[in-house]
């Protein structure tokens, strides 16, 4: 049998370590290390320390900031993790100097040193400036939707909060009645009585909960011609409940734009909404208000500079923000690809399948509806509500009718009407909708100018680039959240 040099992994050796050579030249983390050192003016954080005569020295900001960043960088994000990480990885102990600084004290300084994180990522746009890396030829626009550290089982409107909030005070009630009828009966289950104590106290702190939210706040309102309660949330009120790809979460819809020449971000937000589409307009005046002020342009968009975002973006209003502010920007509609030659193949492609697999709802030809008297009758027989009349959009002019949801919830024909049978059961359920035409009138838009610019030879190279300017981020993102 050959003869090999014997090894031991439980064996524990003693290493002694340069940590510079640790932070080789173009790498990453040598990047960071150097912006922090030599570019970034870190004196905008020293305000927040007190100890200047008393108290215990604090941790560099630099070096918080050198290890969070490259944390974050590799999809790093919990405060307790990037401790671990100080302690056990080689690269983060060259990046903290063999420091290891506790995960409260991580979660702290980002927490509590936004405004100032926000000022050092206008300081790296300078450099960027400076070293030539902006093109400012064209920025991509897109977003992603990311859970926030809130539970949506916190969220409703007032009106449903507040049923809550007497859902939960009734439960109270009987769980106290039972301790004092457990009391009455001299019991010695010892454990019996600490679950019924430990329930009253979590649901007396749920209902203060919801209490205080309610007399100490007010209902947020939704953006749109028509402003609307939304559902707010007692943990995180600015986070939202949106719909994604992978279910129903409670958190931000995070949008970046990114620079084309180099992919350098230029600005990023989150917004408390699922829609894409109200955050365009503040996405382009932070970039125009922090260019002026950077001393980069005096209007970025008056240089030619080129705007592309997605279909989320698209809507009657800032196509007219759009043109009204000469922006060379190019939005497609969401019907973009069914005018595209390129496509056509792709409906007989998969089309059938589609409509395989797609269930027959009722039609709204199988309501009976009185365009006079503008009422409506479902198949049932059942009146429907009017819920909007003469509803003006660019292509036509509608009106549209809801089910009372009592009716359509024991209703036979519920599971062949509704798209979502079970969304009648809730307590805030919606009964069958439906909307009749009244007007094909086409009327001009801004839409149209928008759709014109999109299907031109220009339009569709200049939209090309969008996916690979602006995507990988949000790939970054999406494995970040998982």
């Amino acid at each position: 049998m050959p003869k090999f040099i014997p090894y031991d992994y439980d064996q524990i050796s003693l290493i002694a370590v340069d940590f510079r050579n640790q932070l080789q030249s173009g790498t990453f983390e040598h990047a960071i290390h150097y912006l922090i050192d030599k570019k970034l003016d870190l004196s905008i954080f020293y305000p927040k320390f007190k100890n200047n005569d008393e108290g215990r020295p604090a941790y560099d900001p630099k070096i918080l900031l050198k290890i969070i960043l490259f944390a974050y960088s590799k999809g790093i994000t919990s405060s307790r993790e990037i401790q671990w990480c100080c302690k056990n990885n080689i690269i983060f102990k060259a990046l903290s100097c063999d420091t290891v600084p506790h995960f409260t004290t991580l979660a702290s300084f980002v927490s509590t040193s936004y405004k100032e994180i926000e000022s050092l990522f206008e300081q790296i746009l300078l450099i960027c400036d400076e070293q030539g890396l902006l093109g400012n030829e064209l920025f991509a626009i897109d977003g992603c939707k990311m859970s926030s550290n809130a539970s949506k089982e916190w969220s409703g409107n007032f009106k449903e909060l507040e049923a809550k909030r007497s859902k939960i005070k009734k439960q109270l009630r009987y769980h106290m009645e039972a301790h004092k009828q457990f009391d009455q009966n001299q019991s010695h289950d010892e454990k019996q009585k600490q679950r019924i104590e430990q329930t009253i106290e979590t649901l007396d702190k749920s209902h203060d909960k919801i209490d205080r939210f309610l007399k100490s706040n007010k209902p947020r309102i939704g953006k749109g011609k028509r402003p609307k309660e939304v559902k707010s949330n007692i943990t995180d009120n600015e986070s939202a409940k949106m719909t994604t790809s992978k279910g129903t979460i409670q958190g931000y819809t995070a949008v970046a734009a990114v620079d084309k020449k180099h992919q350098i971000i230029v600005d990023a937000q989150a917004f408390g909404e699922g829609q894409e589409h109200h955050t365009l307009q503040p996405i382009l005046e932070q970039i125009k208000e922090r260019y002026e002020r950077l001393g980069i342009h005096d209007n970025i968009y008056t240089d030619g500079t080129q705007v592309t975002a997605d279909t989320g973006f698209s809507n009657e209003a800032n196509m007219k923000y759009l043109k009204e502010n000469h922006i060379d920007a190019y939005i497609p509609d969401n019907k973009f690809r069914s005018r595209d030659p390129k496509f056509a193949d792709q409906k007989i492609k998969y089309g059938k399948k589609q409509r395989g697999n797609k269930t027959q709802y009722l039609r709204p030809s199988e309501f009976q509806f009185d365009p006079i008297n503008k009422t409506c009758v479902c198949p049932s027989g059942e009146s429907m509500w009017l819920r909007s009349e003469e509803v003006v959009t660019p292509s036509y002019k509608s009106i549209a009718f809801e089910g009372r949801v009592s009716k359509c919830r024991s209703c036979n024909l519920k599971v062949q009407c509704m798209r979502n049978p079970g969304a009648a059961d809730n307590l805030s359920g919606h009964g069958r909708q439906v909307s009749f035409i009244l007007s094909k009138k086409k009327l001009s838009s801004f839409t149209d100018w928008m759709k014109h610019r999109v299907d031109s030879r220009k339009g569709k190279d200049i939209y090309s680039h969008r996916m690979s300017v602006v995507e990988p981020y949000l790939e970054i993102s999406e494995r970040t959240k998982n």
